[in-house]
Parts: structure tokens; C-alpha cells; sequence
């Protein structure tokens, strides 16, 4: 007679689990896989051993590693730019609009700050899904991007075209920098990551 299983054990690799269930365990695993390595390196296998399960059966799931990267920019790349377009709808201007965005990521990415990492990967493939899965997400963030500091901008009586592009490069540079110190720091949390850039914010506004 078998016993049965020990409270808070996982089922994890046992038959009959749900395939949205499955495949939801597989993508975890091989986000923070894939934001900790990359593509390039990335290892199937080892993200099968991390879900419990046999390499044969994440192609059964995601046709390739190519197909399981694409899935996971796709999710990550949802999280990302829906954040971003909440904050902007919030109506804020300037610094203050930059902030509450840092805040509405750490929130969404808190525990999982990787995931910026996933969208934003330089050894991803130029080409095929998962590179149009990531193109469509970022031009939503650049988008945004062009909007706020353009809104700033224009409220300083700047409409130059080329401090427009400068400047927004500025500001994706510092999200981007932001985003993946936090995620070089994984133990540091959402709150925790808000605070500093509100300190580092308030620091270059106050220099004299």
C-alpha cells in the first residue's frame, strides 16, 4: 500500500496535471532561467529538470527552444508593457511620471524582476516569433516613452525634434539600468527598489 503524499509536496513530473497547469510551471522555470543566462545559453534540459519533467515533453509543449523563449517573451512582454501604459494613464508629468512608473514595475515584477531581462535579451533571435513577439511589446514601452518626454518637453517650451530623440533615450537608458541592476539584485524588493530611485532621483534634482 502506497502512502499518500506529504503536505506540500509538488505533483510536479506525476501524471494527470492540467496542460495550462503544466505549461504555466514550465514558463516560471524557464523565466527565471532565461533572465539569468539568457538565450544563448539558456539549456533546455535544464529547465525540464527545474519543471520536473523530460526535455521531450517542453518541445511536446513549445515545439523548440525558439518556441519556449517566445512564450516567455510573450508573457513577460505583457506584464511589462501593460504595467507601463497603466502608469502613463495615470496622468503624470515629468520626474513624478517616471517614478510611478519604476513604482507600477516593482510592483508587477516583484519576486520576478527577471522578467526585464527576458524582453530585453541581446542574444535573442533577430528574427521569427520570438523577435516580433518582443518588437511589438517594446514599441508599445517606446511609445510611451516618446509621449511622456515628449510631454515634458513641450511643457519647457522644447519642441525639438532632437532633444525629443535624445532625451528619450535618456530615459529608456535609466528604466533600463534600473530594471536590470534589480534584477542583478533579486533580493532586494519592490518597495525597496521604488525607495532608491526615489533617493537617486532626488539626489541629481538637488544638485546645485
Amino acid at each position: 500500500m502506497t502512502s499518500a503524499p506529504r503536505a506540500g509536496t509538488s505533483r510536479t513530473g506525476t501524471k494527470g496535471v492540467p496542460r495550462a497547469e503544466r505549461e504555466a510551471q514550465i514558463l516560471e522555470v524557464a523565466l527565471a532561467e532565461l533572465g539569468r543566462v539568457g538565450y544563448a545559453a539558456a539549456s533546455v534540459a535544464k529547465i525540464a529538470r527545474g519543471a520536473g519533467i523530460s526535455k521531450p515533453m517542453v518541445y511536446s509543449y513549445f515545439g523548440s527552444k525558439e518556441g519556449l523563449y517566445a512564450a516567455c517573451v510573450e508573457l513577460a512582454g505583457s506584464v511589462v508593457a501593460d504595467e507601463v501604459e497603466r502608469s502613463a494613464a495615470l496622468g503624470a508629468v515629468g520626474v513624478e511620471r517616471g517614478l510611478l512608473t519604476v513604482a507600477g514595475l516593482a510592483e508587477a515584477l516583484d519576486g520576478r524582476p527577471h522578467l526585464w531581462r527576458v524582453l530585453f535579451d541581446p542574444t535573442a533571435p533577430r528574427s521569427g516569433p520570438a523577435a516580433e513577439a518582443a518588437h511589438r511589446h517594446t514599441a508599445r514601452l517606446h511609445e510611451r516613452a516618446v509621449e511622456g518626454v515628449g510631454e515634458m518637453l513641450r511643457l519647457a517650451g522644447d519642441t525639438d525634434p532632437a532633444d525629443l530623440d535624445l532625451m528619450v533615450r535618456v530615459w529608456v537608458g535609466i528604466l533600463d539600468t534600473v530594471m536590470r541592476w534589480w534584477a542583478e539584485h533579486p533580493d532586494e524588493g519592490g518597495a525597496a527598489v521604488v525607495a532608491r530611485a526615489q533617493r537617486v532621483a532626488g539626489a541629481l534634482l538637488d544638485v546645485r
